[in-house]
């Protein structure tokens, strides 16, 4: 449990909450991660993660910034109800990693992030508009291309004048860092899994663990090993105490940011 993240104070949380019985009872798994989710939350700084990478190219990016290689500096509170926490740094360059689902050919009704044609807010960035994509030969989109709107730069005079109702998380593709990300969720599928006298083999939960390659904000290369954080979007993280290492980062999904689990 250290290893996923779980905190000492998130046990005690859970221990205060369920109470002491002498008679047998079932705690649902849920109680459990809400605890966490609570003690996490008032910790953990943010950052934004990608985990699965599809390629942005913003187009217009010489004409605006005067050279493909300007790196356009942004910042963001490392936790929003804790100033004295700090800030982190990132940059937005030519091209960059949003999540795949940010971009649908033929969005549904609501549906609030890129379409062509459409508008989205790129977070703690500028506002963009989808010109189109690429696909390969077997029809999947491997790359998205936009146009950036000057002065619609978050934090700045007049960055409102463009109203748009869907903000999507980013990577930079050149200052990013590939990170392996595990992905844990519950280890059966039933709530109760030897209910009946089953056999609790006949319901693990075949998605109970997959590994994903990601990309996060450089700064989290080189944090240290059992350091927590929310992925923006995504839920709590931590960084393995085994495998992660200066460079070659890797985190263990801790929960998610809601429960969702049977949904």
């Amino acid at each position: 449990m250290r290893r996923r993240g779980y905190t000492p104070e998130s046990l005690r949380l859970f221990a205060d909450r369920i109470g002491v019985s002498k008679a047998d009872s079932w705690i649902d798994y849920s109680v459990l991660e809400q605890a966490l989710r609570d003690d996490l939350d008032a910790r953990a700084q943010r950052a934004m993660a990608v985990l699965d990478p599809l390629r942005l190219v913003l187009t217009n990016w010489v004409e605006v910034f005067g050279s493909v290689v300007h790196a356009e500096p942004c910042s963001a509170p490392a936790h929003p109800a804790h100033p004295e926490m700090g800030r982190r740094n990132f940059d937005l360059t030519h091209e960059l990693w949003i999540e795949r689902e940010d971009f649908m050919e033929v969005p549904p009704k609501g549906y609030h992030r890129l379409t062509p044609g459409g508008l989205a807010r790129l977070k703690y960035g500028y506002v963009i508009r989808c010109t189109g994509c690429e696909k390969d030969a077997d029809g999947r989109v491997t790359k998205v291309l936009a146009e950036l709107l000057p002065d619609t730069k978050s934090g700045t005079p007049g960055a409102d004048a463009v109203k748009v109702k869907g903000v999507i998380t980013w990577v930079s593709a050149s200052r990013g860092a590939a990170a392996q990300v595990r992905l844990f969720d519950r280890l059966f599928s039933e709530a109760h899994p030897d209910a009946g006298g089953r056999d609790f083999l006949s319901v693990l939960n075949p998605r109970s663990k997959q590994t994903v390659q990601a990309y996060v904000e450089p700064g989290l290369a080189d944090v240290a090993p059992g350091t927590s954080y929310q992925f923006e979007r995504h839920g709590y993280f931590v960084a393995d105490r085994k495998d992660h290492a200066p460079g070659q980062p890797v985190f263990n999904r801790t929960t998610t940011l809601k429960d969702s689990w049977g949904r």
